[in-house]
């Protein structure tokens, strides 16, 4: 079954759901992350939380079924890469994320970690989780 059309909305993204250690250090980092991204909280409930993106929305979720650390090396998922605006979008949320437990990945090649024709910012928590905030626009 093939796409009726590139706008289609069979095949985009629905939500991703991402299983953490602990809720609310996720929450306070990586949730505010996503309100940085303009996502909303949605709803929370006793080990998680859902962010309502434009579309598609992201659920941040402990408990009793959660084995282990977050490692963005093994298989699974590795990051999420964000379009963040303009490249002074990007470089004013890296900064302020660097005070919310956020750490620059790649510090001798910021902002073309990722290639010359590249600008973004490469973060990474104190849990492991990656996220890639992606310049694009005029200004980038």
């Amino acid at each position: 079954m093939g796409l009726s059309s590139p706008l289609s909305a069979t095949g985009r993204l629905h939500h991703v759901e991402i299983w953490v250690e602990d809720y609310p250090r996720a929450k306070a980092c990586l949730g505010w992350m996503l309100e940085q991204l303009g996502y909303r909280l949605e709803s929370e409930w006793a080990h998680g939380g859902s962010w309502q993106g434009a579309g598609e929305y992201i659920v941040l979720e402990a408990g009793p079924h959660v084995s282990g650390p977050h490692r963005r090396r093994s298989a699974g998922l590795n990051h999420l890469a964000f379009a963040a605006g303009p490249a002074s979008a990007v470089d004013a949320l890296a900064a302020a994320a660097t005070n919310r437990g956020w750490t620059l990945m790649f510090p001798e090649l910021h902002p073309h970690a990722g290639g010359a024709g590249h600008y973004a910012a490469y973060l990474e928590n104190a849990d492991g989780f990656e996220v890639e905030l992606v310049a694009g626009g005029a200004s980038a």
